[in-house]
């Protein structure tokens, strides 16, 4: 018996990186999963390698900045599964689809624009089709990728770290619109991770670095995310509303 026997969970941006993580964890607790990845291969392969552990999961081809898209994902999770009772929100333009890490005066209006309407209109656009599933049965869980970039501050990729600054007002707000029909949203918020399939040589030299400003000195890799997402989706947060639980190591901002 796992904590989660008989929900249905959606893993926005499930079939890459830190998302296939948590796709497989889920379903690991007993979830039928739904692995919602613009990447409709990779999307697929996660899904099969669910089943093959002996678990039960959906892939669906999903944009989540396309409000359609987002419909027919949900639509498709009401018919094949019966039910929605946790969603998680993950999909980010940031490492299957790289971003640039420039100052502000050479980034370029649509990388902004790409940004924001992936990281935050897509959260929106799902949060949207979903919470009408969530209030009817009169329970859920939202857990909401947020970043620890948002602290730091650090150069470069201001598009990215603004939007996930912004994922935590979004959560506060909608933890209270739901508080009445018994849905916990909440931020789950990584440090640096090492999520990258085929990291450059630079990307693993900057992941290395971030070491150095943790209290626990190595490199983060996607699997110290799972216990945490683990316990958002779980009974056992079902007290805990609006929060953003910050999963880096105990990194320092200064």
């Amino acid at each position: 018996m796992g904590k989660l026997d008989g929900r249905v969970a959606i893993v926005t941006g499930g079939g890459n990186g830190i998302g296939r993580f948590y796709s497989k964890a889920i379903a690991g607790e007993g979830a039928a999963v739904v692995v919602a990845e613009v990447d409709g291969i990779a999307a697929q392969l996660t899904a099969d390698e669910i089943a093959e552990d002996g678990g039960r999961a959906l892939a669906v081809q999903t944009d989540v900045s396309n409000a359609q898209s987002v419909q027919h994902m949900v639509d498709e999770t009401i018919r094949q599964l019966g039910r929605i009772d946790i969603l998680v929100n993950n999909a980010a333009v940031f490492a299957t689809i790289p971003i640039s890490r420039v100052g502000i005066e050479e980034l370029s209006e649509d990388e902004w624009d790409l940004v924001y309407r992936v990281n935050m209109k897509g959260m929106f656009l799902t949060c949207k089709a979903v919470v009408p599933h969530l209030k009817k049965q009169r329970y859920g869980k939202i857990v909401n990728i947020g970043s620890g970039s948002m602290l730091e501050g650090a150069g470069g990729r201001i598009h990215y770290t603004s939007a996930k600054a912004a994922v935590v007002g979004f959560t506060r707000v909608l933890a209270h619109e739901l508080g009445d029909y018994n849905v916990c949203v909440n931020t789950l918020a990584p440090g640096s991770t090492l999520s990258e399939k085929d990291p450059t040589p630079e990307i693993v030299r900057m992941r290395e670095a971030a070491t150095a400003r943790r209290a626990i000195k190595r490199v983060q890799r996607p699997e110290d995310l799972v216990g945490a997402m683990l316990f958002l989706v779980s009974p056992d947060s079902d007290f805990i509303t609006g929060q953003m639980l910050l999963v880096d190591g105990g990194s320092r901002f200064y």
